[in-house]
């Protein structure tokens, strides 16, 4: 099994399972990530998600440089039925890092290792990240002349200052969880036995708030990237209105009135 998917109180946990390969993505990985998230995004019990690695070593090395990049090249022949796949539409690959997966629950990245090439490329568009100590990132594509094709040329310099961007990008050099907590990559470096425990305790406040508030927030703040000031101030309002004329918008006050922990229905 390539990827662990599991339900708890309303929290979906993905966890990649290669320890062995350093967590790499290979074809089955891809089509149970994209499996996963597709049960997520749909599953009206799910209000957070917590993706995260097998081993204390790696969170994702990326794709997996002897299953994966050479059916993109055309290097290997297909043998199994998920290389197929993956041959037929190499954009699935896309969707399993979350590149082109339109997605407005949140996500929370518990990253238990080093995050590199498509394993850094997944956390752009995570929401959370809690990184381990010693952990480390970054995009070694570039020393093998590959082109980091999942986001990293338009999320990159986005996320983080443009140097230091073109730096990693150009260079495969790594950068270390302290540095990325310092430009706020992540949000909080624990020792490695608390990396999970602290994803759970967002995750925790997250799936505690009102589900059309989360999901109408991030979605406004994905939508208006880009837009012009007064674009993303019409396109906000487009999107918060329904959320305060929803019974759970009612709820909220309601319980703060009455002293109470609210009832979100999600409606």
């Amino acid at each position: 099994m390539a990827l662990i998917y599991e339900k708890k109180d309303g929290i979906a946990y993905l966890t990649l399972n290669r320890p062995e390969a350093h967590n790499a993505i290979d074809p089955e990985t891809v089509l149970e990530l994209l499996k996963a998230w597709e049960d997520y995004r749909d599953d009206g019990n799910l209000r957070c998600a917590i993706i995260t690695g097998a081993g204390d070593q790696t969170f994702c090395s990326g794709a997996d440089l002897g299953k994966l990049i050479p059916l993109f090249t055309g290097a290997k022949k297909p043998e199994t039925e998920a290389d197929k796949q993956i041959q037929r539409n190499p954009l699935l690959a896309q969707k399993a890092l979350l590149r082109d997966f339109e997605l407005y629950k949140p996500v929370i990245a518990a990253v238990n290792g080093q995050a590199i090439a498509g394993g850094m490329e997944l956390l752009y568009s995570t929401d959370l990240r809690v990184a381990a100590e010693g952990a480390r990132f970054g995009l070694q594509e570039v020393k093998w002349s590959i082109f980091p094709m999942g986001g990293s040329s338009v999320k990159l310099p986005r996320q983080l200052p443009y140097a230091r961007a073109m730096e990693i990008l150009l260079t495969g050099e790594l950068m270390s969880a302290e540095e990325a907590l310092r430009h706020g990559f992540v949000n909080k470096v624990v020792p490695r036995d608390q990396v999970l425990t602290e994803a759970e305790r967002y995750a925790r406040l997250i799936v505690a708030n009102g589900p059309m508030a989360v999901t109408a927030i991030k979605k406004a703040v994905l939508t208006n990237i880009g837009l012009t000031l007064n674009e993303g101030l019409a396109k906000e309002m487009e999107i918060a209105i329904p959320v305060f004329l929803s019974e759970d918008a009612k709820e909220g006050p309601r319980a703060f009135k009455e002293k109470r922990a609210p009832q979100y229905k999600g409606r």
